[in-house]
């Protein structure tokens, strides 16, 4: 168990780092005195971040990429080590999805889902690691979903990718923890962020949208997750008596989960 309980000195790369939960956390770990690598294929919004960064008297390094396209996100790997030297910390946030039936999903958009979540995710996990694992030392940050755990009605191809990460990080922890190198994985519910556009949230059950977190309270509990060496968060903490639920009662848990989410079109 690696508890990360001091940023100073060390080097993180961020994904998705130009709005909702990268953007926050970029700032927070870049005011615990990292150097950040700011990673996103939107250019103005990166660069404005930086520029925050840099006024509060930290150093962020700009990278504009679109993770899905497996050269971008590699070359964008070895520009962030020439930048900061190493990664010390790597955040997989990048995020990509939509809340559709299936029969309604375009089959294109429903492969890019899954090219962003995942395949970046692979991509830039598969470009960092080796060094990690040759220092001994590193952290590797999987933001999936709660989707991930709990497969809803409206997010099929979201919560596939999810899935294949949550899958990614469990195996890939117990294969490199041995070498120093420790994997979070983070799964939040609904959290208060631009992914919930208007079409988001007329098809969320109530439910979620009367208990959605703030994405200030995500980053502190993941900050918090690190210190304390902690290989998995779900957030918040009452999602995860679903998985308990799913486990123990699954035909009650199912019945519960399709009367929330299947919306009658």
């Amino acid at each position: 168990m690696a508890r990360l309980e001091d940023f100073m000195g060390r080097t993180a790369l961020i994904t998705g780092a130009s709005s909702g939960i990268g953007r926050l956390l970029a700032l927070r770990i870049a005011t615990a005195g990292a150097r950040v690598g700011l990673v996103s294929r939107r250019e103005p919004e990166l660069e404005a971040l930086a520029e925050e960064i840099r006024a509060g008297g930290g150093e962020a390094i700009p990278l504009v990429c679109d993770v899905a396209d497996r050269q971008q996100a590699l070359t964008t790997a070895k520009k962030a080590v020439e930048a900061l030297g190493r990664i010390d910390v790597l955040v997989n946030n990048a995020g990509y999805g939509h809340h559709r039936r299936f029969l309604d999903w375009d089959l294109e958009d429903m492969e890019r889902v899954m090219r962003v979540n995942f395949l970046g995710t692979l991509y830039f996990t598969k470009a960092l690691l080796p060094a990690m694992v040759e220092r001994g030392r590193g952290w590797l940050v999987f933001i999936a979903s709660a989707a991930g755990r709990i497969a809803p009605a409206d997010e099929t191809a979201y919560a596939a990718s999810k899935h294949a990460m949550v899958g990614l990080a469990g195996s890939l922890s117990l294969e490199v923890e041995d070498a120093g190198v420790h994997v979070l994985t983070v799964c939040p519910g609904a959290i208060r962020t631009p992914f919930f556009d208007d079409e988001a949230l007329a098809r969320l059950p109530a439910v979620a949208r009367r208990q959605m977190a703030e994405p200030e309270d995500l980053v502190e509990a993941i900050m918090d997750a690190l210190a304390r060496g902690k290989r998995e968060l779900t957030f918040p903490r009452w999602i995860a008596s679903g998985y308990v639920a799913q486990a123990l009662a699954p035909s009650f848990f199912r019945r519960q989960l399709k009367k929330h989410t299947v919306k009658d079109d």
